[in-house]
């Protein structure tokens, strides 16, 4: 009864077998494996993207900062929701890595309006050279609340960028959960509606450690290449991130896994329901935000559950409604998901 996070998941079989595969012998290092081509050739293929520049780093930090510090000058600021994962969980990395821009954080909820980025672009920018310049807009999908924007939401912002002739980031850390969701394809997802820099992830959704960053324009390739090796992101055996990452793609891998994240969240949902959970957002891929009353909370701790409660202690009046936060990978079993629900409804 494991739902803390879909970091904490086992890797894919596949992605293991891939990975002692590529123990054996001999392979060029930082990039120039013979994996990595068809790695490129794969994604390339996916997003309908035959010019893209596909790039391989270990951690979603670090593939949202370096996509953020090659598009964004130091003197920018990056719009972002107030609890985008650059704002909240990244330890000011692409602050870091973008030489000290700011962030600009567009006021509402974890889905960012139309009318709310515009009102933060036209908020920046006026102050010539005292002030921050107008910058990318990073768009997180899945969001950090379990939200996924439908495509009209994302070329609708997209466009209020583009009105202002700024770039967009797309944080795909649950790409798949996302595209799974809406049952379009990636390049819908990505380029169509706009965005010019995705970075597209791995590890939440089956591997042991492994991003893409993916830049629609290869205008910014080179710049990207020498920010990886400057920010000690540029692997020398590189050959054990292909290998996860052409593992993942084959066979629709990657979507399997992310339906199996999603349908285990949808089971979970239907059974925190049945128990009398009171949700604090739609559930719409692999995470659910719900309270339950503290006696529930209780018996699931007892009996092994783990996941994050966001407020509170389990001491206190067994009545009392703590929230907490669930989410489930691709290994998540019925068996796992129904006993949760039992000790939930006591």
């Amino acid at each position: 009864m494991y739902f803390a996070s879909d970091n904490s998941g086992p890797v894919l079989p596949e992605v293991m077998d891939a990975l002692a595969a590529a123990n054996t012998g001999y392979a060029m290092p930082y990039g120039a494996d013979p994996i990595m081509e068809e790695v490129r050739g794969k994604i390339r293929a996916l997003f309908e993207a035959p010019e893209a520049a596909v790039y391989l780093v270990a951690t979603g930090t670090a593939a949202n900062s370096l996509a953020l510090g090659t598009i964004t000058q130091p003197f920018d600021t990056v719009f972002c929701s107030p609890v985008a994962h650059i704002e909240e969980d990244e330890c000011n990395a692409p602050e870091f890595f973008m030489g000290g821009a700011k962030l600009t954080l567009v006021a509402g909820g974890d889905k960012m309006t139309p009318e709310a980025l515009t009102r933060s672009i036209e908020s920046q920018g006026n102050r010539g050279v005292h002030g921050p310049q107008r910058g990318p807009v990073s768009i997180t999908q899945v969001t950090e609340r379990g939200s996924v924007y439908t495509l009209d939401e994302l070329r609708a912002l997209c466009a209020v960028a583009k009105s202002y002739k700024l770039p967009v980031h797309l944080d795909g850390a649950r790409f798949a959960n996302a595209l799974v969701k809406l049952g379009c394809t990636p390049a819908e997802m990505t380029w169509k509606a706009g965005v010019d820099v995705v970075s597209f992830g791995g590890t939440k959704n089956g591997c042991m450690g492994v991003e893409a960053v993916i830049f629609f324009d290869p205008a910014k390739a080179w710049e990207f290449e020498l920010r990886r090796k400057r920010g000690a992101h540029l692997f020398s055996k590189h050959r054990y991130l292909s290998a996860q990452m052409n593992a993942y793609l084959t066979d629709g891998r990657w979507l399997d896994a992310a339906r199996q994240a999603n349908a285990a969240c949808l089971r979970l949902t239907k059974g925190l329901e049945a128990a009398g959970a009171e949700f604090l957002h739609a559930p719409e891929a692999n995470i659910i935000f719900a309270t339950l009353p503290r006696a529930a909370h209780q018996r699931l701790h007892e009996g092994g559950a783990a996941y994050y409660l966001l407020e509170g202690t389990l001491d206190g009046a067994p009545d009392e409604h703590l929230p907490c936060r669930l989410v489930c990978d691709w290994s998540a079993t019925d068996e796992n998901i129904d006993r949760f629900v039992a000790l939930a409804k006591g």
